[in-house]
């Protein structure tokens, strides 16, 4: 699918590894094709820096997350996520979180629609739509917190800006596959210690996937807003045991079974390692969970 070719209307909501696969040639793709322009060159312009199945718990490997979170409350109700004021992450460089491909449901104006600049779109609550939409999305409350570090420093990153979304219990994308809907789909500007907070619901399942968030990291929120190409995008892996508890849930229908057949060393995404996009999890599926994920740019 090239990036201006519409989405075939009887397009399978459950249709596999297809549905991310890198069939976007982004902004930031093609700012890496201009001569004399490297990645290093992008961050440093932007200011920023210079299978065998595997059963993953709730501890991320290779990562360091110093925020303390406070997970959301019980199944049925939603609160903004929270971070509760500490130093922020501790001066950690290292390897820059994986590029992943934003799959073809980003709605950031590369592959059709544009949520980036419409209005309430900076929030942090992203379980409901916004607009002339009124739709809330169902699901285990996850609280989804981000640490956005310099890679080459282990340095916060206040006003870096991160868009995130991600699918429904039910494996669907609001915009494409749930059209009337926008929810699961918001912008935060990090804070004096880099750290974004979302308050959303646990994704599901879908065939061919491991349970995954996308996200994109621009230098400022003019620039998202604006069209400019994101300085990071990639993805976010849920631990097993955390999505085997959440799917018992009858409304993650077929994500137990989905997750049954997928395993992270196989993943079309994850394959070629994935220890700095597992996050860290916390709470339980009564209660709600928190999610912690450190992410170097």
């Amino acid at each position: 699918m090239s990036p201006n070719q519409p989405l075939d209307p009887e397009h399978d909501d459950h249709g596999g590894l297809h549905r991310d696969l890198p069939v976007l040639v982004g902004r930031r793709d093609m700012l890496r094709l201009m001569g004399g322009f490297s990645l290093a060159g992008l961050l440093a312009a932007c200011g920023f820096g210079s299978g065998s199945e595997t059963t993953v718990g709730s501890t991320t490997p290779g990562s360091t997350d110093a925020t303390t979170t406070t997970a959301p409350p019980g199944t049925g109700t939603t609160a903004p996520a929270t971070t509760e004021s500490t130093a922020g992450p501790a001066a950690s460089p290292g390897a820059e979180i994986p590029d992943e491909t934003a799959g073809p449901f980003p709605a950031d104006g590369s592959n059709g629609p544009n949520v980036l600049d419409d209005e309430g779109i900076v929030r942090p609550d992203i379980t409901t739509s916004i607009g002339g939409s009124s739709g809330v999305a169902e699901g285990v409350p996850l609280a989804m917190n981000l640490s956005i570090v310099d890679a080459a420093t282990g340095s916060a990153l206040p006003g870096a800006v991160v868009y995130l979304w991600h699918c429904t219990a039910d494996g669907r994308y609001s915009i494409y596959e749930i059209e009337e809907e926008n929810y699961l789909r918001g912008v935060q500007v990090a804070d004096d210690a880099g750290r974004v907070a979302f308050t959303t619901v646990f994704p599901g399942c879908y065939s061919g996937r491991w349970p995954h968030a996308h996200f994109e990291v621009y230098s400022s929120l003019e620039e998202a807003t604006a069209g400019a190409a994101a300085i990071k995008v990639s993805q976010l892996a849920l631990p097993q045991v955390d999505c085997e508890a959440v799917y018992a849930d009858s409304r993650y229908e077929n994500s137990l079974q989905n997750l049954a057949r997928l395993s992270l060393d196989g993943d079309g995404v994850f394959r070629d390692g994935w220890s700095d996009q597992l996050a860290t999890l916390s709470g339980s599926p009564s209660e709600g969970y928190t999610a912690s994920l450190l992410v170097r740019v």
